[in-house]
């Protein structure tokens, strides 16, 4: 799907261009979720489609009992996984900010889950949301051969996940910010596991992205030339390897990645790589996301600054 052209403001709602999702949006915050169900219900057998929807929706039912309505009146398995995906980010707000109640609804969450995996057991997204709360519990199973650090996780969880889906895009970064060090991981054990995930991955796919997603969350702008890391020629090859091999796939997207495009594109800058990051931007129209940019200052004046250094207009207010 073509992003649009950049009109001289970002637009940084998570619905991107989806624009049925953004419609849907508007409705569950009116407290309606016929919508809702229609949309979620028309992701059946796209697991990439149904889990960006599952999310954003989640995001705007999270703070009323929408959810908990929907189920009551129409249980089916859209509300079954609506209700996994807002109760598990129900749990780990009430975890990131030590609410007693965190336990109990760590336990909701978890019941929520095997309701919705129940509902649909082909669908990868309830074990996905299930594998978002896996950094909460530090499950400790043993590392498959092949990684340096061998680090310990939620490695048996994931393996059924891929079960259902080899290459889901979401539970491959869920599973690798377990090992994220603000998640009680280490910088080794998250360029390792990125690296493991990365390589296994096709050439054009997004997940190709992951160890620059490592870099991001390891940056430490304390260390010595810490900006100039982007530069270094495996990290250089990697973005410039994005670029030619998954870049060019974008146009098929029923929504676009803004997420993914961003980190190629902040790679591709700090590489000082500008005419392949403006190709990048170029993909990502108006459309903008918190991260990379938040890591390093406030996230506008981050994309505007990147955006400037590719010769790109910026917003004027």
């Amino acid at each position: 799907m073509a992003a649009g052209l950049f009109e001289g403001q970002y637009v940084w709602h998570p619905a991107a261009d989806d624009r049925v999702l953004a419609s849907v949006c508007v409705d569950v915050r009116a407290g309606r979720f016929l919508s809702a169900r229609d949309a979620l219900a028309e992701t059946r057998g796209d697991h990439g489609l149904r889990a960006h929807r599952s999310l954003v929706l989640a995001s705007e039912a999270a703070d009323s009992d929408l959810v908990e309505r929907w189920l009551a009146e129409e249980p089916g398995p859209e509300a079954a996984l609506l209700w996994a995906r807002v109760a598990v980010l129900r749990a780990l707000r009430a975890a990131d900010a030590r609410d007693p109640r965190t336990e109990a609804l760590e336990r909701i969450a978890l019941a929520a889950c095997e309701r919705a995996a129940t509902a649909d057991p082909a669908d990868p997204t309830p074990w996905v949301a299930k594998l978002a709360m896996a950094r909460l519990h530090r499950l400790r199973d043993q590392a498959p051969r092949g990684l340096l650090t061998a680090p310990s996780g939620p490695w048996r969880l994931f393996a059924h996940v891929l079960s259902l889906d080899p290459w889901h895009r979401e539970a491959h970064h869920r599973f690798l910010a377990c090992f994220f060090p603000r998640h009680g991981g280490s910088v080794t054990a998250a360029w390792d596991v990125a690296a493991f995930l990365g390589q296994r991955a096709p050439a054009d796919s997004p997940l190709r992205l992951l160890p620059l997603v490592a870099l991001v969350e390891c940056y430490d702008p304390t260390q010595l030339l810490a900006d100039r890391v982007w530069e270094q020629p495996q990290w250089t090859s990697t973005a410039l390897a994005i670029h030619r091999n998954w870049l060019p796939t974008v146009a098929e997207y029923r929504f676009t990645p803004v997420l993914d495009l961003a980190y190629l594109a902040h790679a591709l800058v700090m590489a000082r790589r500008e005419e392949e990051a403006c190709a990048a931007f170029a993909a990502m129209g108006p459309y903008a996301s918190r991260m990379p940019w938040c890591v390093f200052g406030d996230p506008a004046e981050q994309l505007s600054r990147a955006r400037r250094a590719c010769g790109l207009p910026v917003p004027t207010v």
